[in-house]
C-alpha cells in the first residue's frame, strides 16, 4: 500500500498496519530506493514547464463556513398575557405595538363579575370572627385570588381598603417588548383568549442555512459572527446552540440555530444576516495547498521535489479542506518536503508514460517475493486477490459501531476508540446481518442497554438499534493476516475486555464492571 516504506527488519507498516512484505535482490538488481520511480528533469525544462514548488508544512487546520441567516425570537423568552375570566377591557395603559414594557407594569383594566366577586368573598372572610373555620376560609378566598392572577400587592392593597374594586390591573409578566396586541378598549374577552405576546430581545436567535456537505464541520459551542448590511463597521459574537435534525429536500440545507447577545437591540428580528462559523478541525496536522494534489478519481498524486532535479510521483490519503485552500494529508508525506504546485501535470504525463513502458518490458531492478512457507499454504491467487489489498478499509472494533466504513485511519467519532483496517474479504464477515442478537441504544455511554425487541432506550429515549450476529461467526474485528493462516495456533479460549479498561477481561461476555460498556471479544489466546 505504501511502498515508499522501508525498513531492514520485518514488522507492520507504521501508515496503516498491514505487514511488511520481503523485496529480495535478482542477480542484476541494484538495491531499491524511494527514488525509484522519481523523474529526472533538467534545468531548462523545469523552468519551461514553470514548475513552482512549496513547502509540506504542519500547522492548525481551520475551516470557515460561510452562509446567510435570519435573525429571529428568542423562544424561550416569549409570553402571552391572557385573563383567567371573561370580562369588558376597561382601560388600556399599553396601546400600541412596539412598546417597551418592564415587568410588573400595568398593560390594562378590566371588569369581571368573577374577580369582583373573589374580591368580596376574600373582604367577607377577612371580616368573620377569628377561629379554624374562619381562618380555613380565608386562606381558600387568598388561594382563589391568586388563581385569577392577582399579585400579592393587590392583594395587600385590597386588605388595606377593606373594598372590593370594580376593575383590576394586568401586570406585566416580563421585561420585554409587545410584538402582538389584539385587544382594544371596550373589547369584551373571553378567558384564555390572548390579548398582548411580549418578546424579550436581550438575547436573540439567528437561523442560518448551512449546506450538508458542510454539516460534519458543525459541532455546539462553536464560535459564529454575524454582520449587518445596515452596520458594516462592526460584528456580532455568539455561539452555535443547536442544530437541527432534518435537511430541506429542495434547498439541500440543515438549520442551524445561533444565539447572540443583543446589548442596544441593534439585531432585530426579521433581518437578513452574512454568518461565519469558524471551526478547527485540528489542532496540528500535516498541510499542502490543494493546487499540489491531482485527483485522478481513483488517487490522489503529489510530485515531491528530490534533489538534483528529480520528482517522485508519491500517492497521498487526503483529510479535509480547510481554508486558505489548504487539505490535510493523512499519510503519504513528511514535514519539510517540497511538492509541486504548478505544472505538475505535464510530469504526471511523464510518469504515465514511463509506468507503461516499464509494464509492456516487464519488472526491472527488484522483485517481491513471498517466503515459501508462507507460499506453500497461501490460497491460490484470483482475480480480486489485488483489489483486496489495494481496498484497505477502516472500522471501529466495537461490534455495534462495525456498520460505519472509514477510507483513513483515526478514531471513530461516535466511541473514539482507534479505527482498525480490514479487506473487503474480511469486511464481509464483519457486516451486521443474520440474527439480531440485541437492540442497544446508539449512545455510547449507553451501550449496556440491551432489549429482546426495538423501541425507545430508557435512559435517553433515543430509538434503539439492533446488533447483528456476524454470518461467518467471526468472533473478533481484528484483521486476519496470511501469517495467522500459514501457522496455525491450538484451540484457543475467547476472552472479553473493555473498550475504555483494558485490564479489564473476561472469559465471557458481559458488561464492564467500571463503566458499564459491553465487553468486547479479544484475540484468541492459546491454552
Amino acid at each position: 500500500m505504501h511502498p515508499w516504506i522501508i525498513q531492514d527488519h520485518p514488522g507492520n507498516c507504521p501508515i496503516c498496519g498491514m505487514k511488511l512484505e520481503p523485496v529480495h535482490k535478482t542477480a542484476n538488481a541494484t538495491a531499491p530506493s524511494a527514488a525509484s520511480s522519481a523523474i529526472a528533469i533538467d534545468p531548462a525544462t523545469s523552468q519551461m514547464m514553470n514548475l513552482q514548488t512549496t513547502q509540506v508544512t504542519r500547522g492548525p487546520l481551520r475551516r470557515t463556513i460561510r452562509t446567510v441567516g435570519t435573525i429571529d425570537y428568542n423562544e424561550t423568552a416569549l409570553a402571552d398575557v391572557t385573563t383567567k375570566s371573561k370580562g369588558w377591557i376597561e382601560k388600556l395603559d399599553v396601546d400600541a405595538t412596539g412598546e417597551l414594557v418592564h415587568r410588573g407594569e400595568p398593560l390594562f383594566e378590566i371588569y369581571s363579575p368573577e374577580l369582583y366577586s373573589a374580591e368580596a368573598e376574600y373582604l367577607a372572610a377577612l371580616s368573620s370572627p377569628d377561629d379554624s373555620s374562619a381562618t380555613t376560609l380565608r386562606e381558600a378566598a387568598r388561594d382563589k385570588l391568586k388563581f385569577f392572577d392577582i399579585s400579592d400587592a393587590q392583594i395587600a392593597g385590597l386588605e388595606k381598603a377593606r373594598q372590593a374594586r370594580k376593575t383590576l390591573q394586568i401586570l406585566a409578566p416580563m421585561d420585554g417588548f409587545v410584538i402582538e396586541k389584539d385587544v382594544v378598549q371596550g373589547q369584551m374577552v373571553d378567558a384564555g383568549a390572548k390579548l398582548y405576546r411580549l418578546a424579550d430581545l436581550g438575547i436573540v436567535w439567528v437561523f442560518a442555512q448551512v449546506y450538508e456537505q458542510d454539516l460534519p464541520y458543525v459541532q455546539l459551542g462553536q464560535e459564529a459572527t454575524v454582520k449587518l448590511s445596515s452596520l458594516p463597521d462592526r460584528e456580532f459574537r455568539g455561539r452555535v446552540t443547536y442544530v437541527y435534525p432534518n435537511v430541506d429536500e429542495k434547498t439541500r440545507t440543515a438549520r442551524v440555530r445561533l444565539e447572540f447577545e443583543n446589548p442596544g437591540y441593534f439585531l432585530k428580528p426579521g433581518m437578513f444576516v452574512s454568518v461565519q462559523i469558524a471551526s478547527e478541525l485540528e489542532s496540528s496536522t500535516l498541510l499542502v495547498p490543494d493546487s499540489a494534489v491531482l485527483r485522478s478519481g481513483e488517487k490522489n498524486t503529489v510530485f515531491v521535489a528530490l534533489p538534483g532535479g528529480k520528482f517522485d510521483p508519491r500517492t497521498v490519503v487526503l483529510g479535509p479542506e480547510g481554508e486558505h485552500d489548504m487539505v490535510e494529508v493523512a499519510s503519504g508525506l513528511q514535514e519539510g518536503e517540497r511538492v509541486v504546485t504548478s505544472g505538475q501535470f505535464m510530469l504526471d504525463s511523464e510518469s504515465q508514460l514511463r509506468e507503461a513502458i516499464q509494464k509492456m518490458s516487464g519488472p526491472v531492478g527488484m522483485t517481491v517475493e513471498t517466503p515459501p512457507a508462507t507460499r506453500a499454504n497461501e490460497p491460490e491467487p484470483t482475480s480480486s486477490t489485488g483489489a483486496d489489498k489495494e481496498g484497505v478499509v477502516y472500522v471501529c472494533p466495537m461490534p455495534e459501531h462495525v456498520s460505519i466504513v472509514y477510507d483513513h485511519p483515526g478514531k471513530c467519532p461516535i466511541c473514539g476508540m482507534t479505527l482498525v483496517p480490514v479487506t473487503p474479504g474480511e469486511l464481509k464477515q464483519l457486516q451486521p446481518g443474520g440474527k439480531v442478537l440485541y437492540y442497544t441504544c446508539p449512545m455510547p455511554e449507553h451501550s449496556y442497554i440491551h432489549e429482546d425487541k426495538p423501541g425507545k432506550c430508557p435512559v435517553c429515549g433515543m430509538t434503539l438499534i439492533p446488533v447483528m450476529a456476524s454470518p461467518d461467526a467471526v468472533t473478533s474485528p481484528v484483521p486476519v493476516t496470511t501469517n495467522s493462516l500459514s501457522n496455525p495456533k491450538p484451540a484457543a479460549k475467547q476472552l472479553y475486555t473493555c473498550p475504555m479498561h483494558p485490564e479489564v477481561i473476561s472469559d465471557k461476555p458481559g458488561q464492564c464492571p467500571k463503566c458499564g460498556m459491553t465487553l468486547v471479544p479479544v484475540a484468541n489466546t492459546a491454552k
